[in-house]
């Protein structure tokens, strides 16, 4: 009789110490990595307009950051001069204050994306640089003051450095030069001097790349000019590009005494035409099927290969959380990733972590329990 008592308390304890340890055990993402860094995700105008439930349930239960995928851009807020629109970002930045997340802008200024009479007086004549620093500093200060408080930092100026190192040829550089990069951030501190202010590139692994961005932030550093971290968009292959240079990178930009953000996280699976575009928004290849290799359905040993690139990347964080401050991925679910028509429309990837009937793909899980490794 006292042998069952004793096996049915064993039992009991053994139940409860399951449970218990059941309880403890994060079950999303964002809790998994409470503490190391904001897990984020970007969403578009017609999640929130078209008020997509199932996405935007995905988003609140998984995420504590977001970002605006396209809606806080020049061009959608103030398409022609002194005419604000500003229906959508407002849906996008009360949707984050409501669910209490790390609200990100994106971006203030970009030379993609930006209203041709930014750059241009009646007669289409470049205008002087007096203009253009006027234009960009009303577009700053009237966008950035209207969500002083709610957007916590902002990605000031975005993809102004070319792979070499080298700035950009863009209008923005064509008519003031590098200093159009000091004085958005001057424009940007002063609309809001407690939002955090960013600069944002893609192929931050880039051995000429880093070393550009690095000599831009420092000299900026040397002017006084604030800028608190730099975001690495991470936009991915299977093989392409090598841990290490991205390790390189990571250290590099922290050393400058920045936080570093990893931004528009997405792992592609399909071959890229032209490696060397990087993720310049403006390349564009005619469609071909074998270029199309999965729209039926992604084989396991790719997924095999997709699951593990996370992980590794994820490790990357982990090992570096002390710099990164936030890890952000470039869409919810796979039906809305711009990989799906760039750079070459018409083709079916499956480049983020829920799938397109916003499931989480089994990865997910993976990744929680690596958080509990660190």
């Amino acid at each position: 009789m006292k042998r069952n008592i004793l096996l049915l308390q064993l039992v009991g304890v053994t139940l409860m110490l399951l449970l218990f340890i059941g309880c403890d055990q994060p079950k999303t993402l964002k809790d998994a990595y409470s503490g190391k860094f904001y897990i984020g995700t970007a969403v578009n105008r017609y999640q929130i307009a078209r008020n997509d439930t199932a996405t935007l349930n995905v988003v609140k239960e998984n995420f504590n950051a977001i970002v605006a995928e396209n809606c806080m851009k020049s061009g959608s807020i103030q398409l022609r001069e002194g005419e604000f629109n500003f229906e959508h970002a407002d849906q996008f930045v009360d949707f984050g204050v409501k669910n209490d997340m790390f609200i990100t802008g994106h971006t203030l200024i970009w030379h993609s994306q930006a209203p041709r009479w930014f750059f241009t007086d009646s007669l289409g004549n470049d205008v002087s640089k007096e203009v253009l620093l006027e234009r960009m500093k009303d577009h700053i200060f009237t966008v950035v003051k209207r969500y002083k408080g709610k957007v916590k930092g902002w990605d000031v100026v975005n993809e102004a450095v070319l792979d070499d190192g080298s700035y950009r040829n863009s209008k923005f550089y064509q008519i003031l030069g590098e200093d159009f990069i000091k004085y958005a951030f001057i424009y940007a501190h002063e609309a809001d001097p407690e939002t955090e202010l960013y600069y944002n590139d893609y192929s931050m692994s880039a051995t000429g790349k880093r070393q550009g961005v690095v000599k831009m932030v420092k000299k900026l550093q040397d002017q006084d000019v604030k800028i608190d971290g730099i975001g690495m968009q991470t936009h991915v292959g299977l093989d392409y590009p090598g841990l290490e240079e991205f390790r390189k990178s990571i250290e590099a930009f922290s050393a400058l005494g920045v936080n570093v953000m990893i931004t528009e996280m997405d792992v592609s699976v399909l071959p890229m035409p032209d490696r060397r575009v990087g993720a310049e928004i403006s390349a564009n290849f005619e469609y071909q099927q074998k270029m199309n290799p999965y729209n039926e359905g992604l084989p396991d040993s790719v997924y095999s290969q997709f699951e593990q690139r996370y992980i590794d990347f994820f490790k990357l964080f982990l090992e570096h959380q002390d710099a990164i401050s936030r890890v952000t991925l470039w869409g919810v679910n796979d039906a809305y990733s711009w990989k799906n028509g760039w750079p070459m429309r018409g083709r079916t990837d499956y480049p983020l972590l829920f799938d397109r009937d916003n499931q989480p793909k089994p990865v997910v899980q993976k990744l929680i329990e690596e958080a509990g490794k660190y």
